[in-house]
């Protein structure tokens, strides 16, 4: 061997060196933190992350659902957590490594889901209303509009049975969380209706399609609605006079996590009043974090469409977690919508 051939080994080697850091697995929404939220974690604290994004609650606990799926910190929707609880998917959370729990909002400290905040941090909230493209006339108002035959191939709703259904069921005047099968089955029909309307059941993913303006109204949570307004200043948000969800997605540590006092400390790290309002103001998205919120500039801290105003605010409701029955026969009817 020659010296150069021995050298280039050496470079080689030291090329495809192992990263001895700790390593930390975090599973989000998209676009869900700031461009420098994971970067300066990895910088302070001297480990690396493994960063991946869903576009569902369907999506992540199909992934999570077998209890060894290599994740340690997930986002669930708050309605999402007892469920996950009741099948041993959760770590209880440790307040003792948690010392920036207080610079939650006071509506968060102890939220109904989760009143000891055992298992999960609140981490932003929104809602979910109607994105739409100036040029509609009339702009739309209630769910009702997105039944509107002038716009066939023009809408979207989104991929979600939750948010899907609970349209159709609020359109009909029923609550967003009924479990009446009778209601159930009269907002399957609403929807089997309304689906040849449409050009798809999307998610964030139509954020793109509205803004080229391809789609000129779409079912959509708050926080992927502004994002789509920033860029396309013809674009416009409405929570549905008929009502509307609110929901929190919340950090928690998976029970099968072998990194939990790491994992506390990126929860810890999340709950930073700095981290939490830079990740709200690059991200346009409600913060449940009440220090951060103080922090945020005026156009952002008074935006509507992100904290809406308290007589919008009252039209809102937060669904509760389903009994397995109803929940078994929303899937049914979701299936059979999906296969219409």
């Amino acid at each position: 061997m020659n010296r150069r051939t021995f050298f280039l080994g050496i470079a080689g080697l030291a090329g495809c060196a192992r990263d001895t850091r700790p390593r930390l697995n975090v599973y989000n929404w998209s676009a869900y933190v700031g461009p420098e939220t994971i970067p300066d974690f990895e910088r302070e604290f001297g480990v690396r992350v493994r960063y991946a994004t869903y576009e569902s609650n369907e999506e992540l606990l199909a992934k999570v659902f077998t209890g060894n799926s290599g994740w340690d910190v997930v986002f669930p929707t708050y309605n999402r957590l007892e469920p996950m609880r009741s099948y041993g998917l959760l770590a209880p959370l440790r307040h003792d490594w948690l010392p920036n729990l207080p610079n939650l909002d006071a509506g968060f400290r102890a939220p109904a889901w989760d009143r000891s905040l055992a298992w999960g941090v609140p981490y932003m909230w929104y809602g979910t209303g109607i994105v739409y493209n100036r040029s509609v006339h009339p702009a739309p108002t209630r769910w009702a509009d997105m039944w509107n035959p002038a716009l066939k191939g023009r809408m979207t709703m989104l991929d979600d049975p939750e948010d899907m259904l609970g349209a159709c069921l609020k359109k009909l005047g029923c609550s967003f969380s009924s479990t009446d099968p009778q209601e159930l089955r009269r907002a399957e029909q609403e929807a089997i209706r309304q689906k040849p309307l449409l050009s798809a059941y999307l998610n964030a993913e139509v954020r793109d399609q509205l803004v080229a303006g391809d789609v000129l109204m779409a079912q959509l949570w708050s926080t992927t609605a502004q994002q789509a307004i920033d860029a396309a200043p013809n674009l416009a948000f409405v929570f549905p006079a008929e009502g509307f969800p609110f929901y929190c997605d919340c950090a928690v540590v998976l029970r099968e996590s072998h990194r939990a006092r790491l994992a506390h400390e990126f929860l810890n790290y999340l709950l930073r009043p700095h981290v939490s309002a830079r990740v709200a103001e690059a991200t346009k998205t409600a913060t449940c974090n009440g220090a951060a919120h103080a922090l945020l500039p005026p156009a952002i801290r008074d935006n509507p469409v992100l904290y809406p105003p308290p007589d919008v605010f009252a039209r809102g409701e937060w669904p509760r977690a389903l009994p397995p029955a109803a929940q078994r026969l929303r899937d049914r009817i979701w299936t059979e919508i999906k296969a219409s």
